[in-house]
This record gives structure tokens, C-alpha cells and sequence, in this order.
């Protein structure tokens, strides 16, 4: 397919770089270049950055407009990508490897709903009044924080795109904004859609690059007032000595989970491997809330590895772009090497590999699905992010116990619990530290409901 926009999106132009340099983005199916990107740097970031705070000025056309104005630019903005929800979806399967199905019912469409919501909220932010002692009138305004820096991963690119854009607009800040190197193509239509909507210049700013090069010049840039990122724990810590070295900006950051799903023995066990099945394997495992700590209770403990591993096994694995195709590649090599390292550290340490383990082929990025059962909780798969499609099924005997073993983690961003007994949901979901706990479901996120964590989930919350 024709690749129509690979150049940085500076004040409602494609420009080229100011070092003129461009990266590969690659296809993750086959390991391919798809097309050279400009490569933004620090000197492309401080002209976006400039951009974006002019538009920010007190008199700037996008300061005068009005609360539903705004919310009438990003309904345009919504609608344009609803029109182009094809094309997006083929870019979206092709840059990042997930089925062309799953962008095209679900990505795509979930990016405009967020949008929607968002565009609802414009002219429904207010202050109070406060009732001060003495002969004064008191109120607060809220008020748009300013420029706002933007750092997306690459798991779902355009509807982290959606995430950040939506309440940033609504709240009348301008952006810049940097996709992730390995997939920038859809944010960068985006950009040419935004336009098109009718933004005026500066208030959107899309600028692809690295995370040294041009991610940190961002979150370093004293004139910018607050960093959104979504991403590795790690970076994240990085982000909050970034704000700490310049302007203090607000940060607020939605990184890494090791998320328990708690399966009690009183439910259907067909329902429960279902649920458990989505929970990790969703998007191939790269999810930051996948539930990749599967605790099932001893008493069904067996049935239920025996039928998830049927369930893994019969998962279909392919190009993204053929038809029941349920899980396309990794995005990258790095990926892949990271799982798989996990992988064979769960063997040496005296997992029981049920079924997958390896990678599949030597084009592109394919890991099987992969089930290990008699998992331990010191074991690096129950502790550490694989960010793949591995499930770890530990055995529980308690409440207490799967408690205190869900709570021993460094991270917090969801849970969730599966049981046909109310009693037992809530008194989980009360003790358990997590940002979202779902009850007899798993990955239902809505744009009515906060997302974010506990611990080295993250800071605040995004939607």
C-alpha cells in the first residue's frame, strides 16, 4: 500500500527534518523495511515545541475559541478517522503486526469513541464557588496546563494517540507528540486528519524519532508544561528526573503490570480458561494490563491447565492480513528476544512448558502461544513483564494466600477475579492493589472510566 505521509507534522505542515535524517519502520511480519522516516531531534523538537506554544499565546486563534468550538474539531477529527477507517487499520496491521480485523473492529473504532467522549467534556469543565468568610466572592477556573509532551509506546498506537490527543484538547492545551520509532505511521495520518479537521496551526505537533534523541529533549524542554507518557517503568523514572532537571512540569505516567487473574473454584471452568485465555493473549501479550499471573485454585487447578493449554494450542498464528488470523507478529526483534529469554528462564527455573516456547519461523517476528503450569512466584515469569503471548498458571489454596501473593508485586495497574460467589468479588477487589480490578471479565476498557495504577504502575490517570 502507498505510504502517504512519512515526514515530521510541525504547525499544520510535513516538514523534513532539520539534520534531514530518516529511520527504517519495519514490518513486523516479515521483518521488512516498509519506508524510511524523518528522524526528529532535539532541534525539531524546540520548533515543535515553539509552534505549540504560540498556539498556546493569549490571543491565539485556538485560545479564542469557545469550549464547544473545540469539541466541534475533535468530532471533525473523529469523523475523518471514521472515514478512513480502512486505510487506518491496513497501516495500523501493517507497522505494528496485529490482525487487520482486530484494527478494524476494534482499534479504530475504539480511537473515535474516545474522541467522542472527549469532545462531549469540552464545555463541561467548571470551578466552584466558595463560600469565604467576610464580604468577598470566591470562585476557582480551571485552566488548560499549556504545552503538553506526549510519549506513546507502540501496543495500540493510534488509540494511544486518541488517548493522549482527547483530554489535552478538551482541556485547551496544545501538543507535541512522539510515537514510538517502531510505529509512526498512523499517528502521522492522524496529523494530516487533524488538519484537515480544521485545528489551527501549532495546536497539534507530531514529531517521530528515538526516545534519546527526541523523547528526552521533550521531556527536558523548560517550555513545556506537562509530560503524558505511556511506557516501560524504567523510562518512567527517567521521565520524572527529566521534570526534576528542568521546569518541575506535571508528569503523569501509565507504565508497566504483572497483573493477577484469580480463578476460584465455583465457576464454569470453560468460561474461566475463556476469560483467563483473552486476558493474556490479547494483542499477542502486549498489554501493560494483561493478566499474566493466572491463580487457579487447586481444586480445578489441572482441568483448567489441561483445557488452556487446548485453548492456546488451537490459537491461530499468521500474517496479520489473512482471513481467522488471530495473532499476528511481535513488533520488533528486541521483543522477541525479550520473551523468549523469559521463556527459557522459566524452564531452567522448573516450569512445566505445557505447550509453545518457540519462535515460529525465520521471517518476521512469530512466538507461539506458550502455557507453562506449575509456576512459582519467585520465578522471573511470575515476576517480570514479558509483554508476550506466554500464560503462567499458579495453584492458590485460600483467599488470604492469593491475596497476599496477587499484593506481592512491584506494580499494581489491574487485577482481576473470576468467581460466581458476590462475596468473594468484592472482598478481593477491596484487597487487592490495583488501578482496575474486572470481575468475570478481563480487558474492558471504557472512555467513562479512569485507567491507571498503583506502585511502579504509574502516576494519575489517563481518560
Amino acid at each position: 500500500m502507498k505510504i502517504k505521509y512519512t515526514k515530521i507534522f510541525i504547525n499544520n505542515e510535513f516538514v523534513d527534518g532539520v539534520n534531514k535524517k530518516f529511520f527504517p519502520t519495519l514490518n513486523p511480519a516479515t521483518g521488512e523495511k516498509i519506508i524510511d522516516i524523518s528522524e526528529g531531534e532535539k532541534e525539531d523538537i524546540d520548533l515543535a515545541v515553539q509552534a505549540a506554544k504560540q498556539a498556546f499565546s493569549r490571543n491565539s486563534e485556538w485560545r479564542r475559541l469557545s469550549a464547544s468550538q473545540r469539541g466541534s474539531l475533535i468530532n471533525k477529527l473523529a469523523d475523518l478517522i471514521d472515514q478512513n477507517k480502512e486505510e487506518l487499520a491496513r497501516l495500523e496491521s501493517l507497522d505494528n503486526g496485529k490482525p487487520f480485523n482486530d484494527a478494524l473492529t476494534q482499534d479504530i473504532p475504539g480511537s473515535v469513541k474516545f474522541l467522542r467522549y472527549f469532545a462531549g467534556l469540552c464545555d463541561k469543565v467548571h470551578g466552584r464557588t466558595l463560600p469565604v468568610d467576610g464580604d468577598f466572592l470566591s470562585f476557582t477556573k480551571k485552566e488548560p496546563v499549556g504545552v503538553v509532551g506526549q510519549i506513546i509506546p507502540w501496543n495500540y498506537p493510534l488509540m494511544m494517540v486518541t488517548w493522549k490527543w482527547g483530554p489535552a484538547l478538551a482541556a485547551g492545551c496544545t501538543i507535541v507528540l512522539k510515537p514510538a520509532e517502531q510505529t509512526p505511521l498512523t499517528a502521522l495520518y492522524a496529523a494530516a486528519l487533524a488538519k484537515e479537521a480544521g485545528f489551527p496551526k501549532g495546536v497539534i505537533n507530531v514529531v517521530p524519532g528515538y526516545g534519546p534523541t527526541a523523547g528526552a529533549p521533550l521531556a527536558l524542554h523548560n517550555d513545556v508544561d506537562k509530560i503524558a507518557f505511556t511506557g516501560s517503568t524504567e523510562i518512567g523514572k527517567k521521565m520524572l528526573s527529566y521534570s526534576a532537571q528542568s521546569n518541575m512540569k506535571k508528569i503523569s505516567l501509565e507504565l508497566g503490570g504483572k497483573s493477577p487473574l484469580v480463578v476460584f473454584d465455583d465457576v464454569d471452568v470453560n468460561e474461566a480458561v475463556k476469560i483467563a485465555h483473552g486476558a493474556i493473549f490479547s494483542n499477542h501479550g502486549q498489554n501493560c494490563c494483561a493478566g499474566s499471573r493466572t491463580f487457579v485454585q487447586s481444586k480445578i487447578y489441572d482441568e483448567f491447565v489441561k483445557k488452556a493449554t487446548e485453548v492456546a494450542k488451537g490459537r491461530k498464528v499468521g500474517n496479520p492480513f489473512e482471513d481467522g488470523v488471530q495473532q499476528g507478529p511481535q513488533v520488533d526483534q528486541p521483543s522477541v528476544d525479550k520473551i523468549m529469554d523469559l521463556v527459557n528462564s522459566g524452564m531452567k527455573e522448573g516450569a512445566q512448558l505445557e505447550t509453545g516456547g518457540k519462535r515460529i519461523g525465520d521471517a518476521g517476528y512469530f512466538v507461539e502461544p506458550t502455557v507453562f503450569s506449575n509456576v512459582k512466584d519467585h520465578m522471573r515469569i511470575a515476576k517480570e513483564e514479558i509483554f508476550g503471548p506466554v500464560q503462567s498458571i499458579l495453584k492458590f489454596e485460600t483467599m488470604e494466600e492469593v491475596i497476599q501473593r496477587a499484593n506481592d508485586t512491584t506494580y499494581g495497574l489491574a487485577a482481576g477475579v473470576i468467581t460466581n460467589d458476590i462475596n468473594r468479588a468484592l472482598e478481593f477487589s477491596q484487597a487487592v492493589r490495583a488501578g482496575t480490578v474486572w470481575v468475570n471479565t478481563y480487558n474492558v476498557v471504557q472512555c467513562q472510566t479512569p485507567f491507571g495504577g498503583f506502585k511502579m504502575s504509574g502516576l494519575g490517570r489517563e481518560l
